[in-house]
C-alpha cells in the first residue's frame, strides 16, 4: 500500500506545546522557543528520543525537561569539536607518513601504480576521487604546478597531491595497499598498532566518525558503522577490559583508538584532560550511551 505524508509544518510555539502535552517539562517557555528557532525540532529530537517511554505515541518518561535535552545536545557539540581536532591531527600524521614513506619506497607517484594496489577496482575509483580532489581544489600550488608543468601528463606528486584529498580517501589508499609493500607495515608500527591488518580498521572508523563530525552529526547515543580491530597485545599501554565486539558500535572504543593513536604521534598531549573537563561540566550525561565504563579513567589507557 502507498502512503503520502501528509502532515504539515507546525509553528515553533505550537511545538512546545505539542512536546508538553506529551509530556516534556519546559519551564522557560521564551527559551526553548529560543533554542527551536535556532536548532531544527528533528535535530534535537534525537537527543530526547531516550527520555520517551512510548515512541510510538511520542509519550515522555516522567520529569524529563527540555533544559536537560539542551544540555544534552550542546555537551554532543562540544564532544564533536573535540574529537574533530583529534582526528585532524591523527590525520596530519598519516598524511604525512604516507607521503614520506611510499615516495621513497616506490616514487612521488606511487598512487597513480596499479601494481601497488590489491584490488584494481577500487584502485580505478580512489584514482577518480583524486582526479575530483584535485579539480575542486582552490589550493595555489595544485593551480601552480599544472601551470608550470602542463606538459606533464602525471597528476602532481604525492607531497602535493595527497595534501588535498581527505581522511576517507586516505584510509581507503592506504588499505586498498599490496601487503608487500614495507611502508604499510612501517607506518602502522610508528602508530603502535603493529601491523596494517588492526590500522586499516582504525583508520575506517575515525574517518567515519570525522565525517559525522565534520556534518554536525549526533554523536551521543550513537549506533556508529565502524568496527576497529582491536590489537590482542599492543605494545604501548592500552585497556585492562577491552570492551566485547557486541559494544563495538559505542563510541568508546573508538575514543581509545584515538587516544591510542595519538600518545604516539603527539606526547604530551591533553586529549584525556579535556575528555575528562568535558564529562565534569556535563555530570548529568548518561556516559553508558556512549559506552564508557564506570572505572575508564583508571585503565592504563587513560591513565598514561
Amino acid at each position: 500500500m502507498v502512503m503520502n505524508y501528509h502532515k504539515q509544518a507546525i509553528a515553533v510555539k505550537d511545538q512546545i506545546q505539542l512536546l508538553k502535552s506529551r509530556g516534556l517539562l519546559a519551564g522557560d517557555e521564551s527559551l526553548a522557543e529560543h533554542y527551536l528557532n535556532n536548532i531544527s525540532h528533528y535535530r534535537l529530537a534525537g537527543y530526547w528520543w531516550p527520555m520517551q517511554a512510548d515512541k510510538v505515541n511520542h509519550l515522555f518518561k516522567p520529569n524529563s525537561r527540555f533544559e536537560d535535552v539542551v544540555a544534552l545536545y550542546s555537551f554532543d557539540c562540544e564532544l564533536r569539536f573535540l574529537l574533530f581536532n583529534a582526528i585532524e591531527r591523527i590525520e596530519i600524521a598519516l598524511r604525512t607518513r604516507m607521503i614520506n614513506h611510499l615516495a621513497h619506497e616506490v616514487d612521488p607517484w606511487w598512487f597513480e601504480n596499479p601494481s601497488i594496489f590489491k584490488n584494481k577496482v577500487a584502485f580505478a575509483d580512489n584514482l577518480k576521487a583524486i582526479d575530483r580532489d584535485l579539480n575542486n581544489s582552490k589550493e595555489v600550488f595544485i593551480h601552480q604546478h599544472y601551470q608550470r608543468y602542463h606538459a606533464d601528463s602525471r597528476r602532481p606528486p604525492a607531497w602535493k597531491t595527497l595534501e588535498v584529498v581527505s581522511f576517507g580517501l586516505l584510509s581507503k589508499l592506504y588499505g586498498n595497499l599490496g601487503s608487500n609493500i614495507a611502508s604499510k607495515d612501517m607506518i602502522a608500527k610508528e602508530l603502535n598498532t603493529v601491523n596494517h591488518t588492526y590500522l586499516r580498521t582504525w583508520l575506517q572508523s575515525l574517518s567515519q566518525i570525522r565525517n559525522i563530525c565534520a556534518h554536525h552529526g549526533r554523536l551521543w547515543n550513537k549506533n556508529l558503522p565502524g568496527r576497529p580491530k582491536l590489537l590482542p597485545r599492543p605494545p604501548a599501554p592500552w585497556l585492562t577490559l577491552v570492551p566485547p565486539v557486541s559494544q563495538h558500535h559505542a563510541l568508546y572504543v573508538h575514543v581509545c583508538c584515538m587516544k591510542y593513536l595519538l600518545d604516539a604521534i603527539s606526547p604530551g598531549h591533553r586529549f584525556a584532560p579535556k575528555l575528562k573537563n568535558l564529562f565534569c561540566k556535563y555530570p548529568g550525561v548518561d556516559l553508558d550511551a556512549l559506552g564508557f565504563s564506570k572505572r575508564w579513567e583508571k585503565e592504563p589507557l587513560w591513565k598514561s
